[in-house]
């Protein structure tokens, strides 16, 4: 079948396609600068504000002192896309982001950064979209007959897109044992792609940033996934930055909002989070959403990112 306008394959890997936003390429774009003239800087080495505090007179993990064991997560969500944050374009940083992935089993990577389309969201109008920056893929993948397959005659993501999902599996919308998606599954293991991850930003003025993460092992640990996915929301509010979908001027966090999103994004849950910190189930979904209103996030791992990308945890 016919390759598709605006993909450029070059032998062997990686595969660029160029990147354009709404017709724009994303030096037009305002907020689109280099590492030199943006404020972020390399992300210093991972330090947690959370600390240790003594109730009803027995120690007890809260705020105050130091808590060692809640960033082992962390440090490995940050280690995953600590290139991706210091990347001086959008493309680069999807480059290091994959070189980084490819060590946990990822063997496919497309990011994109686009406008939500205004009429009814088709396969079509979602391609017509735009916005590719980057897509490494083995050589003849993009324009191929499954290649178009899965963009165009069955593409079970637009729910998620619908849903304004910011994590989820492919199989979570096209089930592996679905003989619905059995071609669909197909056509993916062209590319090597036997599960993939998905994370998206949504911005100001209907911004998206996404990436697609192929892995070539169909279950990925649940730590992994996890980690990955994190780790590709970091890459998405990076992406974000580069058009200027996010305002600068956003609310500081207060350190109990700060240490609340920190404890979650090392997948504490709010039972264990107010345990740790001496208060109630209620106080800490207080402080995470409150997070969550400031950072102008759609959810909780939307803010996590966001918060940590502009280094407030």
């Amino acid at each position: 079948m016919s390759r598709r306008p605006g993909c450029t394959v070059r032998p062997g890997l990686p595969t660029h396609v160029p990147m354009r936003f709404n017709g724009l390429k994303i030096a037009d774009l305002p907020h689109c600068t280099t590492l030199e003239s943006h404020r972020f800087c390399a992300f210093p080495a991972w330090k947690t504000p959370l600390s240790l505090k003594t109730r009803g007179g027995h120690a007890n993990n809260a705020w105050g002192i130091r808590h060692r064991g809640a960033t082992a997560m962390l440090g490995q969500i940050m280690t995953l896309a600590e290139g991706a944050l210091t990347a001086p374009s959008a493309e680069e940083a999807s480059v290091r982001f994959f070189t980084a992935a490819s060590a946990l089993g990822a063997t496919y990577l497309q990011t994109r950064l686009y406008r939500r389309p205004v009429e009814r969201l088709t396969s079509q109008a979602h391609w017509s979209a735009g916005g590719f920056i980057k897509r490494i893929s083995p050589q003849g993948w993009p324009g191929s007959a499954a290649f178009n397959y899965v963009c165009f005659d069955c593409n079970p993501l637009l729910a998620a897109i619908r849903e304004n999902r910011t994590r989820y599996r492919f199989s979570d919308f096209a089930g592996h044992g679905d003989p619905r998606y059995r071609s669909y599954w197909d056509a993916l293991g062209e590319a090597e792609i036997a599960e993939a991850l998905c994370t998206t930003s949504y911005g100001s003025r209907g911004v998206i940033a996404s990436l697609h993460l192929g892995l070539g092992e169909r279950e990925p640990s649940i730590d992994a996934a996890r980690t990955m996915q994190l780790a590709g929301l970091l890459l998405t509010e990076r992406l974000m930055d580069f058009a200027g979908g996010v305002p600068d001027d956003l609310p500081e966090l207060t350190p109990r909002e700060r240490d609340c999103l920190t404890y979650m994004a090392d997948g504490r849950k709010d039972r264990e989070i107010a345990e740790i910190t001496g208060v109630t189930e209620a106080t800490v979904r207080f402080h995470i959403d409150n997070a969550r209103r400031k950072l102008g996030a759609v959810n909780r791992a939307q803010a996590v990112a966001r918060a940590a990308n502009r280094h407030m945890l």
